[in-house]
C-alpha cells in the first residue's frame, strides 16, 4: 500500500502542487484582507496581506523559473520588489512611531 503511494508521487507532480500552493498562498492574501476589513467595517490592507504576497510571489516564481515561463517569472519578481518596499516602509513606520511614543513617555516624565 505504502509502495503505491511512493509510486504515485512523481517530480511533476511535485512542481504541480507546488505550483497550485503558490497560487493558494497568493490568493489568500486577499481573504485576509477581507476579513479584517468585515472585522474593522471598513478598507484596510493588513499586514498579514504582505506577508501572505510574498509567500505567495516566492513559491509561484520558484514555479515559473520551473516551468520556464519568463512572462510569469518576471511578473511575481517585480511583485516581490513591491511587497518587500511596502513590508520595509511599514516597520519602519512602526519604528518611528514606538521611538516617539518612548520619547514622549521619557519627556513627560520629566515636566
Amino acid at each position: 500500500m505504502f509502495g503505491h503511494l511512493l509510486t504515485m508521487v512523481t517530480p511533476d507532480r511535485v512542481w504541480l502542487v507546488m505550483g497550485f500552493a503558490g497560487q493558494a498562498l497568493f490568493a489568500s492574501r486577499f481573504l485576509v484582507q477581507w476579513f479584517k476589513s468585515e472585522m474593522e467595517g471598513k478598507s484596510v490592507v493588513p499586514l498579514a496581506f504582505w506577508y501572505f504576497s510574498i509567500a505567495g510571489g516566492l513559491v509561484s516564481l520558484v514555479y515559473a523559473i520551473h516551468i520556464g515561463s519568463a512572462p510569469f517569472a518576471v511578473g511575481q519578481g517585480s511583485g516581490l520588489l513591491v511587497y518587500v518596499r511596502n513590508l520595509w516602509l511599514i516597520h519602519r513606520e512602526r519604528a518611528r512611531l514606538r521611538r516617539e511614543a518612548e520619547q514622549a513617555i521619557d519627556g513627560g516624565g520629566m515636566a
